[in-house]
């Protein structure tokens, strides 16, 4: 997604028409911000030009701030979503598409304010509520998230999304039994609500239960286009220490996935736990074609080198982990030793 700071200034010189074509030109003009993106897409042309005649109707605001979502427009989106908050005050969804907006773009603050508008508008509405208990989840203020979901629970106590939360609300506090009861629960009461059997998939993984891999191939078969549960599979294998079942499940979940950078980065670290070094660098390497960004497998990568002799090599990594990430004390300790 594009940032929301990201700001459009296109400057496009033209002859003002004169007449009703100029108040025309200077309705569509002030529909677009003479931004080519929206007449770049046929949808968004027509939406466009619709808004252009009903400069006051809401609703083409919020249609077209959809399709820019669509786009990736996050910028354009925001402002049609407040456009059509500000010219119909009474659509609860109007004020939660800008808080969904400004969560997914990480500012916090103001999605709270925004669902809370939403609530203001609607108090009964579920989607809102579990949205605001989503934000109260993500900074940490759990009493709050829970009150929000048990609003929801009042009015139906067989939601599904309500008992998700709430595992996952237990999950970042650690109490993993209580996290397994309200997955399972969501799942119970909602078959094949993926979401859930993923998580349990992941949290009996990580009690070394057998039962995990049975999670992860139910959620596979609901969502073969998504690979992470043939991943999950090879994380339980690889910490049962089965390292031939871990890469068969990297390997299966590379050949449907060429670009999953963590299926590459642990089959290096299985690899490095077998003394392949040389085969662990070209994994690690991969994982860096994949994802430059990825400040650890520069680190690990630059592991291998330094157990293979390339010492300038290894220096370059762990180099570039450290610029990729200052507080990454790990490279910042090789260099040290390797200094002496």
């Amino acid at each position: 997604m594009k940032s929301l700071w990201i700001k459009y200034f296109p400057f496009i010189a033209g002859v003002l028409l004169l007449g009703a074509c100029s108040e025309n030109k200077g309705k569509q003009n002030a529909a677009t911000d003479m931004n080519p993106v929206y007449t770049q897409d046929p949808a968004l042309k027509t939406i466009t030009d619709e808004i252009g005649k009903t400069p006051e109707d809401a609703t083409l605001y919020y249609e077209r701030g959809r399709l820019l979502l669509k786009a990736r427009e996050d910028t354009l989106a925001l402002r049609d979503f407040k456009k059509a908050a500000s010219l119909d005050t009474n659509k609860a969804e109007y004020y939660s598409a800008v808080g969904d907006l400004l969560f997914e773009n990480k500012d916090i603050t103001g999605s709270i304010e925004w669902i809370q508008k939403a609530l203001n508008k609607k108090p009964d509405d579920r989607k809102a509520h579990l949205k605001i208990a989503k934000l109260f989840l993500y900074i940490q203020d759990y009493p709050r998230a829970f009150a929000e979901i048990n609003l929801v629970l009042r009015k139906n106590v067989y939601d599904p999304e309500a008992y998700f939360l709430k595992g996952m609300i237990y999950k970042d506090m650690k109490d993993t039994a209580k996290a397994i009861s309200n997955f399972q629960t969501s799942v119970q009461v909602s078959p094949d609500y993926r979401d859930a059997v993923i998580q349990l998939g992941i949290l009996h993984s990580a009690k070394k239960d057998a039962i995990a891999i049975k999670y992860l191939d139910n959620a596979y078969a609901m969502d073969t286009t998504d690979v992470f549960p043939i991943f999950a599979r090879g994380v339980y294998f690889q910490e049962m220490k089965d390292y031939a079942k871990a890469k068969t499940e990297y390997r299966r979940c590379i050949l449907k996935d060429r670009g999953y950078t963590n299926a590459y980065f642990n089959l290096g670290y299985v690899l490095m736990q077998e003394d392949s070094t040389a085969k662990a660098w070209r994994h690690y390497d991969l994982a860096i074609k994949t994802d430059p960004t990825n400040p650890s497998a520069y680190y690990n990568r630059g592991i291998c080198s330094e157990i293979m002799d390339s010492i300038r090599n290894a220096v370059a990594d762990y180099n570039t982990a450290l610029g990729l990430d200052s507080t990454y004390e790990a490279p910042r300790i090789a260099l040290k030793r390797l200094r002496k």
